[in-house]
């Protein structure tokens, strides 16, 4: 099933679905691939969950990606993923998100993985 943007955020403007399912979704659909290759790092999907739900609980359905799953290319620091650029020899731990990220995260976006 193939979604776009607009779409993902009409649903859980409407409760149609909510974040956190969407999130978990595209876990499952992640396991479902079952190509390790797709994503260096996952986060954690207990986390990632989480995360939309305190979304969710703030109820500011007005933001441009409320709710939606993004992934972050492995060069960029995603706060607690480790960017290796994927060159393992170069991997280091950021403790604070690239102002992409946090941009992202502020328009409600929910980084899923790199």
């Amino acid at each position: 099933m193939t979604e776009t943007v607009a779409e993902i955020v009409a649903a859980h403007r409407a409760g149609t679905t909510s974040p956190a399912k969407t999130v978990a979704r595209s876990f499952q659909r992640i396991r479902d691939h079952g190509d390790p290759a797709v994503f260096i790092n996952l986060r954690d999907e207990a986390e990632a969950i989480t995360e939309a739900e305190a979304l969710t609980a703030k109820g500011d359905t007005s933001l441009p990606l409320y709710g939606v799953p993004v992934a972050v290319k492995d060069n960029i620091d995603v706060a607690g993923l480790p960017t290796t650029a994927a060159c393992p020899a170069f991997s280091y731990t950021p403790t604070q998100d690239a102002n992409t990220v946090a941009r992202l995260r502020a328009a409600g976006a929910i980084v899923i993985g790199k």
